[in-house]
């Protein structure tokens, strides 16, 4: 059971990294795969984990777990690069959630670990480690997070968590088949020592793989869309495989041997072939102009076959990838020479393009190597076989119309999922986390089947006023009671607006009228005893958190332990010895 367990935790989060996943190829695997009730084994764990990924507490608590094991980066610098790059990728970059899916969070951590993952509830943890082997490049990093966003944004961990355990499940359900019809004391034709190895075997090829191979190809479109180098994913590839080679002395990271041609399989697919695939993508992203190839320790840029430039020795995989994907953005960008803007510059030598970062390093370089007059002449002359335009900006078109049938069916959402919608947005709220609450709250009231949109702009009030918009917090939250003046959670929240704008006294009189609505839901005497509390009316409060605790069925985590003390010795004894205990077991 240890060894399933293991399994299944090896495949909840995905990572840019890997831990060697051992195995043996075993042909019985096609068979087992064709286990009777796998797929409803499937559907059900995948429906699971699909709940399990929508749920805000679920990704806060995974958050705090990762910050209590790996720490948080303690430079703010290094803070400050991942929050701008994903910033940048959530706010410009082109895809869309779906219904299921939360807004995503993030947090450097302070491992050395070279490595990046995303977790089934679009929580990606970042270690300090990736940012240091990736020379703190926001291009390379910027492909790595993209490729850990498509994870999330495909939901590829709750599918692979669902295939492993049908997978695992079925393998042991033909097992137990064959054994049943085969003699007595032969144990079948499964040789039971390489069961683990066949799972194994098939997780990390037929499962893994493709959906690695799938967060690259969209992680470059989703980092390309947002305005990075196109050449910043085959860079980060090279030098992924550069530090798997030569840098890196621990076999938990990499598996030296772990080639096709041997059954020593990770989990994730040969980093050569991912550099190729990427840096594919971006000669069809340059309309099948630029292209890059290796040659020893060289790398070669080429604009429809002329050579226009050799990258060698230090750093050469990046200057080639980036000065290629510059090349690359323009002709994507610019369907004329025109538009590329050759002029003369310092020195009688040719300039080109504009001051945006993408064309930073093709501009440099071209100055440096005194081959602008090279680069004019071959884009020149390549505008003249343009024919492979077309043919990818119908491919990007047809991205483009996916994506939006993606928010049409977001939208049109049953009933449920907008009601889950609103309850994000409202615990988003509990967190503190303003800004992701207004989000949530945002899709929540473009839902089609939305059914209480009165909630929703009183939930959108509280998120302004954590946001520090008091008067439009205010103004929600009197729209909301205007159109629903039944609901009580309608006045919590503006009880809540209130209470964080200062105005006790309107507080109270909002939590008042929640109570004669209802008088039996907690949450108005949590407010109120926490306002009284705070205000050093404590008589009041412990009698308002006494009534709390017990609708919440004597739940010791509702109330404050200075409270819990006095109403119930016991309870406070015990959660006391829980906390003592598990600081011992941290330390």
């Amino acid at each position: 059971m240890k060894k399933f367990n293991k399994l299944i935790a090896a495949v909840v989060t995905f990572a840019i990294f890997f831990l060697p996943l051992k195995a043996m190829a075993a042909d019985a695997w096609a068979v087992a795969a064709q286990a009777a009730g796998i797929w409803a084994i499937y559907q059900s764990t995948l429906k699971s984990m699909l709940k399990f990924g929508n749920d805000v507490n679920a990704q806060m608590a995974a958050r705090r777990q990762d910050i209590e094991k790996n720490g948080t980066a303690k430079n703010p610098r290094d803070v400050q690069l991942v929050d701008d790059i994903m910033t940048k990728l959530i706010n410009s970059g082109v895809y869309e959630l779906k219904a299921n899916s939360l807004p995503f969070i993030w947090n450097v951590n302070n491992s050395d670990k070279f490595n990046a993952s995303c977790y089934p509830m679009d929580y990606v943890s970042i270690n300090l480690g990736l940012l240091k082997n990736m020379n703190y490049d926001e291009n390379k990093i910027a492909a790595v997070l993209a490729h850990e966003m498509t994870h999330g944004i495909e939901q590829h961990a709750a599918k692979i968590y669902a295939s492993a355990i049908a997978q695992q499940l079925g393998a042991v359900m033909i097992g137990a088949n064959v054994e049943s019809n085969s003699k007595p004391g032969t144990g079948g034709n499964v040789d039971w020592s390489k069961l683990g190895g066949m799972v194994g075997y098939s997780i990390a090829k037929s499962i893994i793989t493709p959906a690695e191979y799938a967060a690259d190809e969209g992680g470059f479109y989703l980092m390309t869309s947002a305005g990075f180098n196109p050449g910043g994913g085959a860079a980060a590839m090279a030098k992924m495989d550069y530090y798997f080679r030569f840098e890196t002395r621990d076999f938990l990271e990499f598996d030296a041997h772990d080639k096709p041609s041997e059954q020593t399989f990770s989990d994730h697919p040969d980093t050569e072939k991912r550099e190729e695939k990427l840096a594919q993508l971006m000669t069809d992203y340059s309309c099948g102009h630029v292209m890059v190839k290796k040659a020893d320790r060289a790398y070669k840029v080429f604009i429809d076959g002329a050579e226009i430039y050799r990258a060698s020795y230090d750093d050469a995989a990046d200057k080639a990838y980036y000065f290629a994907g510059g090349l690359a953005r323009a002709f994507h960008d610019y369907n004329t020479v025109d538009g590329w803007n050759f002029r003369t510059g310092a020195g009688n030598s040719i300039d080109f393009l504009n001051d945006d970062k993408v064309f930073k390093q093709v501009r440099e370089i071209a100055f440096l190597e005194n081959i602008g007059a090279r680069i004019k002449s071959a884009v020149t002359a390549a505008y003249q076989n343009d024919f492979k335009r077309q043919q990818y900006l119908d491919a990007e078109k047809k991205r483009l119309d996916a994506w939006k049938k993606i928010k049409a069916e977001a939208l049109a959402a049953k009933k449920s999922y907008a009601e889950q919608l609103r309850i994000n947005a409202d615990t988003y709220n509990d967190y503190g986390q303003g800004e992701l609450a207004l989000k949530e709250i945002q899709r929540a009231m473009e839902a089609k089947n939305q059914n209480d949109l009165a909630e929703c702009l009183a939930i959108r009030g509280r998120a302004k006023a954590i946001c520090g918009d008091f008067d439009g917090a205010l103004k929600d939250c009197n729209d909301a009671i205007a159109q629903d003046s039944k609901n009580l959670f309608n006045f919590l929240n503006r009880a809540d607006v209130y209470h964080m704008r200062g105005e006790i006294e309107q507080a109270l009189n909002d939590i008042d009228t929640a109570v004669k609505i209802n008088s039996e839901i907690w949450v108005s005497y949590k407010l109120r005893g926490d306002i009284l509390d705070e205000t050093g009316d404590t008589a009041n409060a412990e009698e308002n958190y006494r009534r709390c605790y017990e609708l919440t069925k004597k739940s010791p985590h509702s109330i404050p332990e200075k409270y819990l003390e006095k109403i119930d010795a016991d309870a406070y004894k015990k959660l006391t010895q829980k906390d003592d205990d598990k600081a011992e077991n941290s330390d």
